[in-house]
């Protein structure tokens, strides 16, 4: 299993996406480890500006991971990427295809949680 880090802050809707984004993108199992920055003045001068950061086991750090082409290609590299799930997303942003749930995704009273 596939040991990742994000660093995050309450709220941040940019580090929801990038979560959303990792479910749907990789096909590896992993388990996400959220560090919340504003409990560490260190962590918030270090990644203040640059949340979410999406760290792999290796402590290769991703900036704008929310950006899904730059998730995909930092997953890719890692030969973490499920090919087909990134090509219908590349399709879907683009207009040319029907929008598909989350791996892992359940709709509970209207709502989506990740697995």
């Amino acid at each position: 299993m596939i040991e990742l880090r994000l660093y995050t802050t309450l709220g941040c809707h940019l580090c929801e996406q990038l979560e959303a984004l990792l479910a749907t993108l990789c096909d590896a199992r992993y388990r996400l480890q959220r560090i919340e920055i504003s409990d560490d003045d260190g962590l918030v001068a270090r990644y203040g500006v640059r949340i979410p950061v999406l760290v792999d086991e290796a402590g290769a750090e991703l900036d704008r991971g929310m950006e899904a082409d730059r998730l995909a290609a930092w997953l890719a590299d890692r030969g973490w990427l499920d090919e087909t799930a990134w090509e219908t997303l590349r399709r879907q942003l683009a207009g040319d295809a029907e929008p598909r749930e989350a791996k892992g995704a359940v709709m509970r009273g209207g709502r989506r949680y990740l697995g």
